[in-house]
């Protein structure tokens, strides 16, 4: 009974473990594109103003950056899912718990 509670111990700590760390990613991984984003956007609008006969150049530049800002965003979604939905660390326990019980 106690190697029993002990791996549910170590499942429990992967599991909180797993979702504070998608949490983190999430936060991390939507702030720095933001600001990112944001400071682009000023700085494009900047550009256009002082130069309107660039505007064409500026804006297909803007949006090709914008696309790579974007980029960061959604792998840090993709590794939060993966945390969430198929993490491999919570395959290797239940795999430990797996040949402990055997």
């Amino acid at each position: 009974m106690a190697q029993n509670e002990s791996l549910s111990l170590v499942l429990g700590i992967v599991g909180t473990v797993s979702i504070l760390t998608a949490g983190l990613t999430m936060a991390i991984g939507s702030i720095g594109p933001a600001l990112g984003e944001g400071k682009s956007v000023a700085q494009a609008l900047s550009s256009i103003a002082q130069q309107p006969d660039a505007a064409n150049t500026i804006t297909r530049t803007l949006f090709v950056g914008l696309a790579f800002i974007e980029s960061v965003a959604i792998y840090c979604f993709v590794i939060a899912l993966i945390l969430l939905f198929a993490n491999p660390f919570w395959n290797y326990v239940i795999g430990a718990i797996a040949k402990a019980g055997a």
